[in-house]
């Protein structure tokens, strides 16, 4: 029955095809490994819509090759076969990223580089962290990787291989896929992110936020800017944010930062407002008592216990940690988990798990397969971290699995240190029963932007999207939101959210929007 339908299908197709369409003059060959059947079948149709030739078999005519990266591309197409190609051969991000954007993204920046025969073992992890691969399959693979799927392999044993992938999220193959833009055009998205620390310790979100969109785009430009033309139509930069980088790009400085660096007010606030548990409003209260300095805050006899610990240990909190640090962290926190609970999921999400190359700390998200063991987790986990002087101070314990309050959630906010080091790094546990665990894994992902952009669809559904679930808003007041129900949509993964919401799927790596 299935073979019928899709030629019926393919009929209609033909009143909708824009021969002089974004992907006019491409003949492609998509490799079909790792990509399930249906989105396979969305590609084809959206480049066949806009202008491309689709071929079956790799043939001579092929002028791109599109696969889920290198390896699986060649794993399906002989080295051989390819080594004399003269076409491209691009990863689906590049296709995801040009439909996205509603014209081809440049292919050079994606475009992936197939090693001569000798080369294959020693190069492709190389070549492909440009594209975020790394082949996990070689036995003799990283030790650090082997430790994780060691780990996944024990889940798999217990609960089955696809069960323990669609709750983790993979993370075997997460870990290989990294978010590495160009970026060449730090000289912009540096003053940016100055700004962005200045309107948070202010309490202006929204300007804040206007920043903080723009910094990937600007970050996966393939180019230096050099004029203001060149950024005319990107996504997410309005005029002001325009007129911000033509002043960049022709003096290398911005006035209206430098205003604020040297407003005092402005700056002290912004400078208290980084000190972990002290939002805008208490640092405007300590301006206002005469606190100008660290040094002068330190007096202050109203720091709670929290405040004084960022107070304290400011410098190493604000220090981003390189990727192999959180990796080595996470091993940790994987194997102590599962000497305490067999079966546990520990995924470090965040910036991490997003494939940066530097975080800020470690979002920790956990939960267990059977929905009942991740009760009383958290307290046991505490004790061990703190007993082989992994976590060190304590900023926030709660827990509410016992009783099933705030959804069942367990939460530790505190800080860690690397085994045999002092430099304290912030780190957040959240456990999550079972039933609710991927609502949590997307929300401690992140980013921000995506995090916002599926609230707001959720609510133009009639929903209320948050890190506990998914739920049907009730009926609010003229000019107010309504309230949440009480029962969440069951999604038993984060694809299942994102396609409930109608919501392109995105890979960690894809969600630095």
């Amino acid at each position: 029955m299935a073979p019928p339908k899709r030629k019926r299908a393919e009929k209609t197709s033909p009143p909708l095809v824009d021969p002089e369409g974004m992907f006019k003059g491409m003949t492609v060959f998509l490799v079909p490994k790792g990509i399930q059947n249906s989105r396979l079948q969305i590609w084809k149709h959206k480049l066949l819509q806009m202008g491309a030739i689709i071929e079956d078999k790799f043939r001579t005519s092929v002028t791109h090759v599109l696969g889920m990266n290198l390896e699986s591309i060649l794993q399906e197409l002989d080295i051989d076969k390819l080594k004399n190609f003269q076409g491209n051969i691009l990863p689906y991000e590049w296709l995801e990223n040009s439909l996205k954007f509603g014209e081809k993204v440049p292919e050079s920046s994606f475009s992936l580089r197939v090693p001569l025969s000798k080369e294959i073992h020693s190069e492709i992890p190389t070549t492909s962290m440009k594209s975020g691969i790394l082949n996990n399959d070689h036995p003799h693979e990283d030790s650090k990787l082997n430790r994780i799927n060691s780990s996944m392999e024990n889940l798999n044993h217990s609960f089955g291989a696809h069960k323990s992938a669609e709750i983790a999220g993979d993370r075997g193959h997460e870990l290989s896929l990294l978010y590495s833009p160009p970026d060449l055009n730090r000289n912009i998205t540096e003053i940016f992110g100055r700004l962005i620390n200045v309107y948070r310790a202010l309490g202006d979100d929204r300007r804040s936020f206007s920043y903080y969109k723009a910094i990937p785009v600007i970050e996966k430009l393939p180019f230096k800017i050099e004029s203001i033309d060149q950024v005319e139509h990107l996504p997410g930069i309005g005029k002001a944010l325009k007129d911000h980088i033509q002043e960049i790009v022709s003096t290398g400085k911005l006035s209206k930062l430098e205003h604020f660096e040297k407003d005092e007010k402005v700056r002290t606030i912004t400078l208290f407002g980084e000190i972990w548990g002290i939002g805008p409003a208490t640092a405007l209260k300590f301006y206002e008592k005469g606190h100008r300095t660290l040094e002068d805050l330190s007096n202050e006899k109203s720091l709670s216990h929290a405040q004084r610990l960022g107070l304290q240990y400011f410098d190493d909190i604000r220090a981003k940690i390189p990727r192999k640090q959180v990796s080595e962290m996470e091993m940790l926190l994987t194997k102590t988990g599962e000497d305490i609970l067999p079966g546990v999921i520990i995924v470090c999400g965040g910036s991490y798990r997003r494939g940066k190359a530097f975080c800020g700390d470690l979002d920790i998200v956990i939960t267990h397969p059977n929905g009942i063991s991740h009760k009383g987790f958290l307290a046991k986990y505490v004790k061990y971290l703190k007993d082989i002087k992994f976590l060190r101070e304590d900023l926030v314990f709660s827990v509410h699995s016992d009783e099933g309050t705030d959804s069942g959630v367990d939460t530790y906010f505190g800080l860690c240190t690397e085994p045999g080091q002092e430099q304290r790094h912030r780190i957040d546990l959240k456990v999550y029963p079972r039933d609710i665990y991927a609502f949590g894994l997307i929300a401690w992902t992140g980013n921000d932007v995506l995090n916002r952009r599926l609230r707001l669809l959720a609510e133009s559904k009639g929903y209320r999207l948050d890190d506990t679930g998914l739920f049907v808003a009730t009926q609010g007041s003229p000019g107010k939101r309504g309230m949440k129900s009480s029962a969440t949509i069951h999604c038993n993964s984060e694809r299942e959210v994102f396609d409930f919401l109608g919501f392109p799927w995105l890979e960690p790596h894809q969600r630095n929007l």
